[in-house]
């Protein structure tokens, strides 16, 4: 049997249609992706409408892009009103101003209509991600009737797990597992199945509340409704998962000292990439620059005592790694809904005591080390108890301090209003070099002074 690409280079409809048929969208869209937009352009036109719709949903964004510029306005119109209307959102949502502008005027007059209310909703809200395709019914039907019902309109539905209970105000008063109805017997009325417990979400909810909902109740879809209760759409799992997956993608990137790429790696182009996290090494830069600056301070110190010196890396990258371990800690549970704002105490206990024994073990072995060097070696001199002594009470203070400092900051950021994954560990760990120092020869001056110092 030839390969897609063989297939394709013979234009032969016929066998890329018996090639492709029974393949889902998904892959599909992965053996297509990496083809030329003409190539994807022949394919999309082969396969049937819904199909095509799916299939281009699933391409990458540039791919999407490149494709949309390659079919004829006919074939894009098609394209357009045969999408879901979240993932057209979302597509529309990310194109340029004039390009979104172009493909609006290609829907039809009803789908134009929902891709313009979706995009009147904020960017990050739950409107944003909401499909108005659903199956809505009245709790004086009889099972049979719901069943035709579905039979009649369940086609357009973006889902058909759960059914809609609406009043004859169109407002929200249960929804009902498809199950319920198939085992149920046909002439039983909805509100006898009915339970009237269900969750939803608002159309202007963040969609951080959608992810954590979604979670919680372990649903394929959740309705959203607006502030009079009336449903006016149903949000699915895979949008609430890519969204989830965007977020936490963009959290890793700020977390490593970076700005948020906003598209995928291989996908970006080199100088937005470059300018993406110049910005931050530049910032981390000059402050590591205070570093130089705090042992200026100190130079007559690290004069009298050079062997001050030896363990400025040591006491530099342990009061880092700390603060860098409790923010990333933070930042996450905070994602994560595992602690809040008001919690802020209860991370501050647990922190200064986890700090403090971290401290202690990182002190011990500091000592340990010079102490047992000093048996075979004079590199410490004579007062190497002194310098052990330094060495461990200021590795105890710059960890407690790291850890401190690593835990707090994303709790001020989010109280700011701020991100709190801008946070980040280079950013922490940069902060946390400057005052350990001074930390570290403060305790220097306090534990040698009257001997070597």
């Amino acid at each position: 049997m030839p390969s897609l690409g063989e297939a394709i280079a013979t234009t032969d409809v016929d066998k890329i249609r018996g090639l492709i048929e029974n393949w889902p969208p998904p892959i599909i869209a992965s053996e297509i992706d990496g083809l030329t937009s003409l190539e994807q352009a022949v394919v999309i036109r082969v396969l049937p409408r819904k199909t095509a719709a799916t299939t281009f949903e699933f391409l990458s964004r540039p791919a999407r892009e490149r494709l949309l510029k390659a079919l004829g306005q006919a074939d894009v119109a098609e394209l357009l009103n045969s999408m879901a209307p979240d993932d057209r959102t979302v597509l529309l949502d990310e194109s340029p101003a004039e390009l979104t502008k172009q493909l609006l005027s290609l829907l039809s007059e009803e789908e134009r209509h929902v891709a313009l209310s979706l995009l009147g909703y904020a960017a990050r809200s739950v409107g944003r991600l909401m499909t108005p395709h659903y199956v809505a019914i009245k709790e004086g039907w009889t099972v049979q009737q719901v069943l035709d019902h579905v039979r009649q309109h369940g086609q357009d539905s973006e889902t058909l797990n759960v059914l809609y209970v609406l009043d004859d105000d169109g407002v929200l008063i249960d929804d009902i597992r498809v199950r319920e109805f198939l085992l149920a017997a046909p002439s039983k009325l909805v509100s006898q199945v009915m339970d009237h417990r269900y969750v939803s979400l608002k159309a202007t909810d963040d969609v951080r509340e959608a992810i954590a909902l979604f979670k919680r109740e372990d649903r394929k879809a959740l309705p959203v409704t607006d502030t009079s209760g009336v449903l006016i759409g149903i949000v699915t799992i895979d949008d609430a998962l890519d969204i989830a997956e965007g977020e936490a993608t963009s959290e890793i990137q700020r977390i490593g000292g970076s700005e948020a790429l906003d598209e995928p790696y291989m996908a970006i182009t080199f100088w937005r990439m470059v300018r993406k996290r110049a910005g931050w090494l530049v910032i981390l830069f000059l402050g590591e620059m205070l570093t130089a600056t705090a042992m200026g301070f100190f130079e007559g110190e690290i004069a009298k005592a050079v062997v001050l010196a030896l363990f400025v890396p040591l006491i530099i990258s342990s009061g880092g790694n700390s603060g860098s371990q409790a923010t990333t800690l933070v930042i996450r549970a905070l994602a994560l809904g595992e602690v809040k704002l008001k919690d802020w105490w209860r991370v501050l206990h647990r922190e200064i005591l986890a700090g403090l024994v971290l401290g202690a073990i990182l002190g011990a072995i500091g000592f340990s080390r010079v102490a047992v060097w000093s048996q075979f070696s004079t590199i410490y001199g004579s007062h190497w108890l002194l310098v052990a002594i330094t060495v461990g009470f200021s590795l105890i203070g710059i960890v407690m301090w790291g850890t401190l400092i690593g835990s707090m900051l994303p709790f001020i950021l989010r109280r700011a209003g701020l991100d709190p994954a801008t946070s980040s560990a280079p950013f922490v760990a940069t902060l946390v070099d400057v005052t350990g120092l001074v930390i570290y020869f403060s305790v220097a001056l306090l534990v040698m002074r009257g001997t070597l110092l």
